[in-house]
């Protein structure tokens, strides 16, 4: 098995590529499931902050097995089935992006800025791109993982509405 990963996130995704096989496979959708890239972090937050919800940011990783588990399994349909706002950036994106502050940067730029170094992390975004809950790293525990991401989910819509 290939595992992409960023400098300096080889062993740490080795480490939870091991917990791949504990993933159920009636947990695995047959398709991919995408969200919608980031293109504006600065409009996508405004939106959500209308609706008085969060703004769920997903930082994945090209080949990444457990971000394709959280995603399919779990954001995809939180978006699909609540309108939950989600968006996902790439971290070795070179797409551009503006963030919070109307600022042009790219995806792989704003992930150290996160201080974000292994994929998935989910993060919960407030006003002024404020972390209004913790944030989710990795996927290593599925049967808990989306108690956990509901919890979290909760409670950055509580702390915006």
């Amino acid at each position: 098995m290939t595992v992409v990963t960023a400098p300096g996130l080889r062993r740490r995704h080795l480490l939870l590529a091991a917990a791949l096989p504990l993933v159920p496979l009636s947990a695995a959708p047959a398709m991919d499931a995408t969200l919608p890239l980031s293109v504006s972090l600065r409009d996508e937050l405004a939106a959500a902050l209308l609706e008085r919800k969060a703004l769920v940011v997903m930082v994945s990783l090209p080949g990444c097995p457990f971000c394709r588990f959280v995603r399919n399994s779990h954001l995809a349909p939180m978006l699909r089935e609540t309108a939950q706002p989600i968006v996902q950036v790439d971290m070795q994106g070179r797409q551009p992006l503006l963030d919070v502050a109307g600022r042009a940067t790219t995806h792989g730029a704003m992930v150290p800025a996160w201080k974000v170094r292994a994929a998935p992390t989910v993060l919960f975004l407030g006003r002024g791109g404020i972390e209004v809950a913790p944030r989710l790293v990795g996927a290593s525990i599925p049967d808990f993982y989306g108690a956990y991401l509901g919890e979290r989910v909760l409670a950055a819509n509580r702390s915006v509405a």
